[in-house]
């Protein structure tokens, strides 16, 4: 692995660690950005928590990272809702992240599709 592809990944590995563990220190945030449609929001936002610190230790595992790799990219498809939903409040949560409009297409669009890119590139055993 050239030495760009591995600062890359631990920055990503940092990042889903970081991310996961936010779900448990600041869980309101996350709990305010899943679906009224969904169910047990808090259940939702334990599980995605885990799966992130899960994948982050994954990928600093060489054996593990093909298989952390595509658990992100399952993750991240899976939170594709969560973005619609952010859209359709129009980047504005009561009591709770307001930005401009355009961020929350700007996210699903561009740096969604972006992170999917990034974990796949460690799908593979090198």
């Amino acid at each position: 692995m050239n030495k760009i592809k591995s600062i890359a990944l631990y920055i990503m590995a940092i990042f889903y660690l970081l991310a996961g563990l936010n779900h448990f220190i600041n869980p309101e945030g996350y709990l305010r950005l899943i679906p009224e449609y969904l169910p047990n929001h808090f259940l939702l936002n334990i599980m995605a928590g885990i799966c992130e610190v899960s994948f982050g230790i994954g990928l600093l595992i060489p054996k593990s990272r093909p298989l952390a790799s595509w658990g992100i990219i399952i993750m991240l498809i899976a939170f594709i809702p969560t973005h619609v939903y952010f859209i359709q409040l129009n980047s504005c949560i009561e009591n709770g992240l307001c930005l401009p409009p355009w961020t929350g297409w700007f996210r699903l669009v561009i740096i969604h599709p972006l992170l999917i890119y990034w974990a796949y590139l460690y799908t593979s055993k090198e």
